[in-house]
């Protein structure tokens, strides 16, 4: 019997081995807290099967971060050539037999409903780390160059859908691997201005100077400028999640209770204006744990990466986390006003499949980097 016990504990130490404690932790509390979101979010009509069936992508992306948290750093750097190929194909494809309201964003797989832009968050990043790691840092104008167009290249094909939120999040992510690369200052700056620029134009400039864009794209334009030019149209999404985080108070309205989700006045309510839900019921005590579990997580990703041995464990850890850090801050500006309505999902809160199972997924690749650090040399 004891040599079984022995056994068994043997097994569990080394199916576990590779999970970082501390980070997964973070993200069960997280998980948690949006189970019990969904389930109010939804009401009873719909509230079991949208926690259930957030429970079962949970556990898919469980699974599947285990699994990425056994392969070596060493091994997924020469995936990943083919692995960035093959996320590219479903991105094309999509703009031929997806589907969406605003375009085409979705693979129907019948069993599912697959978003291929999601993947690049995961897999940009690789390719980014593994060309950096081929290459002298800090990055000289050639490898600059290079690694422009591979963002490029996946940014344009997700702004084709169009879908320029995600498209956003997935350059973000390849900018955030060039910039921890090494990238200079003096190219930071100028991009920083451009985008102070691209903020008062959005702010400022007449509408008619965004005729390029699709009637919808100009009309969260109006709606950031002011939400209450048109309450009972364009604005109502913004006004309403408003009201949800105003009536929340400091100890929030208690679980279940929340009105602006159960009375339908805020749509979207388990998807992109979850955080709005969460505001209402649980207030800012509430809202202060789920950020500072955001921040821990982040923290970690970062200490992950601070302490990797080679330069592409440090790239892609880095990058994966810094790229939650800008999920997480555009859905909140946005529901609270403070960003234009992208459709941007809560990392963990909002309802949703192939964000939480590949979101999950490159938390994996981190833990990869944590668990098979080398000791000695490079």
């Amino acid at each position: 019997m004891k040599e079984i016990l022995r056994w068994l504990a043997a097994l569990t130490e080394e199916v576990i081995r590779t999970f970082d404690w501390p980070l997964l932790l973070a993200l069960g509390a997280l998980m948690g807290i949006g189970l019990m979101v969904q389930y109010s979010a939804g009401g009873d009509a719909h509230g079991m099967h949208n926690m259930l069936a957030q429970g079962v992508r949970f556990a898919i992306g469980l699974a599947v971060m285990w699994a990425l948290s056994r392969v070596p750093p060493a091994r997924l750097r020469g995936w990943t050539p083919g692995v960035f190929l093959a996320s590219l194909l479903p991105l094309v494809l999509v703009l031929f037999i997806g589907t969406g309201k605003h375009g085409r964003h979705w693979i129907d797989l019948k069993v599912f409903y697959l978003q291929p832009s999601e993947l690049l968050k995961i897999t940009l990043p690789m390719a980014l780390a593994w060309y950096l790691n081929r290459e002298p840092l800090p990055p000289q104008l050639r490898t600059r160059a290079a690694s422009a167009a591979l963002v490029a290249l996946p940014t344009a094909l997700v702004l084709l859908q169009p879908d320029f939120g995600t498209a956003m999040l997935v350059a973000a992510s390849g900018v955030f691997a060039i910039y921890l690369a090494g990238l200079s200052w003096k190219w930071i700056a100028p991009a920083a201005a451009g985008g102070a620029v691209a903020f008062a134009l959005a702010m400022f400039a007449p509408i008619k100077w965004f005729s390029f864009l699709r009637e919808y794209q100009q009309n969260r334009i109006l709606t950031f400028r002011d939400p209450e030019n048109d309450p009972l149209g364009a604005g109502w999404n913004i006004v309403q999640s408003k009201i949800a985080i105003g009536a929340g108070g400091f100890t929030g309205k208690g679980w279940g209770q929340g009105s602006q989700s159960h009375l339908d006045y805020l749509p979207e309510h388990t998807t992109d204006f979850i955080f709005s839900v969460l505001s209402e019921e649980f207030g800012w005590i509430g809202v202060f744990t789920v950020l500072a579990l955001y921040l821990f997580v982040i923290g970690r990703c970062l200490w992950i990466a601070i302490d990797a041995r080679d330069t592409y464990s440090r790239l892609l850890a880095g990058t994966l986390g810094l790229s939650f850090f800008v999920y997480v801050i555009v859905n909140g500006g946005m529901i609270s006003g403070l960003l234009p309505v992208v459709g941007v999902p809560m990392p963990l809160l909002s309802y949703g499949g192939t964000s939480a199972v590949s979101l999950l997924a490159g938390l994996g690749l981190v833990m990869a980097v944590k668990a098979h650090r080398p000791v000695h040399g490079y």
